[in-house]
């Protein structure tokens, strides 16, 4: 068990983006024991500034020697920052916990929810894992039910927010709904050609997250692989029956999920409800029309659950239920910090002697 008192210097990633200024909000929030706060970001960031405690704390350029001294990274500036900067933290002696998708399936990197699979942090090699955010907001919730009756098959349909693109998402929302009210009153108005999304997202439904596959997962986008992957990874669960499809709607911040469970024994309504209203990270809303939405959730931390009933296709087994959660909180940042939280409890701020991750 760490010291109570001790502090460490921690290092945020992409400390100006999006997911970056939710993770320095939430340190502060839930009053992380912060000794020194190293904001990092590109070179064209460097020099801005980050509010941190009522104090303005300067954006410093990545780069390896910028992690001299540093505990804890925090990481969330894009596979490709992650892959050639996170190694060299971790050989300076910090403890890194990556929301990129870079080294999420790297067998030597546990992939972690708080609450989920805790124990994974004890295998840590310098390298902890964030999952997707859509993965991230169903684990809390299989996780549950998994623990009433082994869980066969999953069935999830994803409605992603624009915020899960950054930044960039959000202001081609904002951009194209505008451009798509003028043409209601001017026809010949211009419309500008989606620089992030591949269709128009205003009043529209994209079935196209990230690029599509070849080989045997042709047909599903990476978005809708990283859900089945992660999944049977976080649950240790490798032999689970699992399908996905991932939209994105133009909602600004949070995810909704339609699921479907098929149990090896029966698990009725009731019991799904009483046993996720015990999970402190969940909030069921059990009447048919207190349904939860990403409206409602954004801002907050926990996952929400509702329209919890019976699968009428398989009734013996089958349950369908509804899932929404803040994609930029519990999707992102929220578990990032939680995860330093449970490092830093269970004394693992610390870089194994001659166990780092291979070389990916």
């Amino acid at each position: 068990m760490a010291s109570p008192d001790r502090q460490y210097t921690v290092a945020i990633l992409g400390a100006t983006g999006l997911v970056g200024s939710h993770l320095i909000s939430i340190l502060e929030e839930r009053n992380f024991p912060v000794k020194t706060l190293v904001p990092l970001a590109s070179g064209k960031s460097a020099g801005q500034s980050v509010r941190f405690k009522n104090e303005n704390v300067t954006v410093v350029e990545a780069t390896p020697d910028a992690f001299d001294g540093v505990d804890i990274v925090l990481a969330s500036a894009g596979a490709s920052v992650s892959k050639l900067l996170i190694p060299e933290a971790v050989k300076r002696g910090a403890v890194v916990v990556d929301n990129t998708s870079f080294f999420r399936m790297h067998p030597d990197v546990p992939l972690v929810v708080a609450g989920v699979n805790n124990d994974d942090l004890k295998k840590h090699r310098g390298i902890v894992a964030n999952p997707n955010c859509s993965t991230m907001q169903l684990m809390p919730v299989l996780k549950t039910l998994n623990q009433l009756s082994p869980m066969k098959r999953v069935i999830v349909s994803t409605y992603q927010s624009v915020s899960g693109a950054g930044k960039k998402g959000i202001d081609e929302l904002l951009e194209s709904t505008a451009e798509f009210l003028r043409r209601t009153e001017d026809p010949q108005a211009p419309m500008s050609d989606p620089k992030v999304f591949q269709r128009p997202i205003a009043f529209n439904l994209i079935p196209h997250i990230d690029v599509f596959m070849d080989g045997d997962e042709e047909g599903y986008t990476k978005e809708e692989t990283k859900i089945i992957h992660e999944t049977r990874k976080i649950l240790h669960r490798p032999d689970l029956l699992i399908s996905a499809t991932a939209v994105r709607v133009p909602v600004m911040v949070g995810h909704s999920e339609a699921v479907t469970i098929d149990f090896e024994i029966p698990v009725s309504p009731k019991q799904a409800t009483e046993a996720l209203a015990k999970n402190p990270d969940i909030i069921v809303r059990s009447e048919n029309t207190d349904y939860p939405t990403p409206v409602e959730a954004t801002g907050k931390d926990p996952v929400y659950v509702g329209r919890i009933r019976r699968d009428l296709s398989n009734p013996k087994t089958g349950l369908c239920l509804w899932v929404v959660a803040d994609n930029l909180r519990i999707g992102a940042a929220l578990n990032t910090v939680r995860l330093a939280e449970e490092l830093a409890k269970m004394d693992l701020v610390r870089v194994p002697e001659g166990k780092t991750v291979a070389a990916v």
